[in-house]
């Protein structure tokens, strides 16, 4: 017996039929799916491309303000110690300070050292212009004191004995010296001096380059940063002149003459000589620095003391250069020994 709420279903079947390679239908299928993938591609690409655009952004910005922010730490604390280091170098020594150092200076028993009244009238001209640039030719025992008392300046030694700079550079910190090589002689004054009034207006002119100079007397083998230096105050102190084999103090005191005249900021620069009664010392002195420039007041009996003015005539040292000739035998030889010399011979040091 048959169930009456049964109801007959019927199914149909379509027969499926599969493209054919090359066909119409499915090179539209695949195109169509290619496609999209290709979209797909595209839309990811461009995600990715603006999350590094965003991130790349965020992390620019938060190193440019911090950079910002550490410049702007810099500068300020550059301009503080600059301003504090500025106040603390223009602050001279107290005038008891330099009294006690020059006390002890001058009464030092130590071989070569200056009488006190030099001494004294260094000090006093270092004091005005200090701190400045300073230039002493010659180390000696007052070498700490030139650096004491141009405090918050520069002072540079030149000297011909690279072993006494080794000796004191250990046993003074921060001190700056180098060795120089002078091909001058004591017994070869009168041809040098002749040589270099001949050449006045080429290779021994007053105003020149130092570095590179063609003149006998010029000191040129210096490192080159020192001849850029426009040079306040300069002190001839040397180099040994006791010998007639020595090489005297002719191209200290010429090359200071070049160094004054060809600063080129335009300004003037002391230079004193000691040693200044010896007839060497003077006669270059007044050939170089020249009398109208010496000054009477703050010169002692052998500190000769001159203000050069930078620029002037190209051709001659001097308003009334004479040509005078210089009678050797009239110099007395230096008997000033160096302050090392004793202790050199002791070690067998070979002098140069």
């Amino acid at each position: 017996m048959k169930n009456p709420n049964i109801t007959p279903k019927l199914i149909l079947f379509h027969p499926f039929h599969k493209p054919a390679p090359g066909s119409s239908t499915g090179i539209f299928s695949y195109l169509a799916s290619h496609h999209r993938l290709l979209i797909l591609l595209f839309i990811s690409c461009f995600t990715f491309a603006s999350l590094l655009t965003f991130l790349y952004s965020t992390s620019t910005s938060s190193s440019t303000f911090t950079d910002s922010s550490h410049t702007t730490d810099t500068f300020t604390a550059t301009t503080t110690t600059t301003t504090i280091a500025a106040a603390a170098t223009t602050t001279p020594l107290p005038l008891p300070v330099v009294d006690a150092l020059i006390h002890y200076a001058a009464n030092t028993n130590a071989t070569g050292r200056m009488i006190e009244s030099d001494i004294r009238a260094v000090a006093n001209i270092l004091r005005r212009r200090g701190p400045c640039n300073l230039l002493v030719f010659g180390l000696s025992v007052e070498t700490p004191l030139w650096i004491a008392l141009n405090s918050g300046g520069r002072t540079v030694f030149l000297d011909e004995n690279q072993y006494y700079i080794a000796y004191l550079e250990p046993r003074h910190p921060g001190l700056e010296a180098y060795d120089v090589t002078y091909t001058t002689r004591v017994r070869d004054l009168q041809e040098l001096l002749s040589t270099a009034r001949a050449t006045r207006a080429t290779d021994c002119r007053p105003i020149q380059h130092l570095l590179f100079s063609e003149c006998r007397l010029a000191v040129n083998d210096l490192p080159n940063h020192l001849y850029d230096v426009d040079w306040d105050m300069i002190l001839v102190d040397g180099p040994s002149g006791w010998m007639q084999t020595s090489p005297g103090r002719t191209a200290s005191i010429f090359s200071s003459a070049v160094m004054a005249r060809s600063r080129r900021d335009g300004g003037k620069t002391e230079v004193l000589v000691h040693d200044y009664q010896f007839g060497l010392e003077k006669t270059c002195a007044h050939e170089f620095l020249c009398e109208e420039n010496r000054i009477e007041e703050s010169s002692t009996e052998s500190l000769g003391h001159f203000i050069i003015q930078s620029g002037g005539p190209r051709d001659a040292f001097c308003f009334n250069a004479t040509d005078d000739g210089v009678n050797i035998g009239r110099l007395r030889a230096r008997t000033r020994a160096h302050p090392l010399i004793t202790k050199v011979r002791s070690r067998r040091w070979e002098r140069r």
